[in-house]
């Protein structure tokens, strides 16, 4: 199978993975709708699409408003016919990540852009997957839900938040047809890991992840078929 004549929505899709997974995505045939806050960088997405021979649609939104996210998913289907896939790739972390380093506002910029926005996508999606019998949404992750790492609390917490809010997704929306996977990656080779405290090394980024490999993953999920859920999917450097 592959996701030919799949409409497929990607959250953050100015960032890397959420590039990738829109490169890999139109590539297997699917017309991809592009969402996040810089027009600029999302028109850079929509030529990459269009370099591999594919559809993309933009909307510009910041995820953490629920009035302009609404908008911009019912503009997107509208243009699309529809929406069969979503995919979340919205991350943010700080630089003073540590609590002796964190304050309130930190932590609560953390919380609002990585779980807050997860929460408004999936109220926002919802709807039009029940009215079209169901749907498949993907949340990007990190490992640093499961284990703690050096990652902060605020983002240790926001991403385990993330987990549970999939969880309750599948849970309340799967009589719907509503499929939801997490995948929870460890280091992956893109900007985000550059504004760390301290930048990983050449030889830490030579053994890291790429971007596609997380988009292959959820290239993996969107060919299944219907009647099989994947719940969450765990991926690592080979080297760590």
């Amino acid at each position: 199978m592959t996701a030919s004549g799949a409409r497929v929505l990607v959250a953050g899709a100015a960032g890397g993975v959420g590039r990738a997974v829109a490169r890999a995505a139109a590539a297997d045939g699917a017309t991809v709708l592009l969402l996040g806050r810089d027009r600029s960088r999302l028109e850079e997405v929509r030529a990459d699409v269009a370099a591999v021979g594919g559809t993309a649609h933009v909307a510009v939104a910041d995820t953490t408003s629920a009035p302009q996210l609404d908008d911009a998913v019912s503009s997107l289907r509208h243009d699309a016919g529809g929406i069969d896939v979503v995919v979340n790739a919205v991350g943010v972390n700080l630089k003073g990540r540590r609590l002796d380093q964190l304050d309130i506002a930190g932590w609560r910029s953390v919380l609002e852009s990585n779980l807050d926005s997860a929460f408004l996508l999936t109220q926002a999606v919802l709807p039009g997957f029940r009215a079209d019998g169901g749907g498949l949404l993907i949340h990007i992750s990190s490992v640093a839900a499961l284990v703690p790492d050096m990652s902060g609390a605020a983002y240790q917490a926001s991403k385990a938040g993330l987990a549970a809010l999939a969880r309750a997704t599948a849970l309340e929306a799967g009589a719907d047809g509503v499929r939801v996977t997490t995948i929870s990656p460890g280091l992956i080779d893109t900007d985000f890991v550059r504004h760390r405290p301290t930048a990983p090394t050449p030889d830490e980024l030579a053994g890291a992840l790429r971007p596609e490999d997380v988009a292959d993953l959820c290239l993996a999920v969107i060919r299944l078929p219907a009647r099989a859920t994947v719940s969450d999917i765990v991926v690592r450097p080979s080297a760590r």
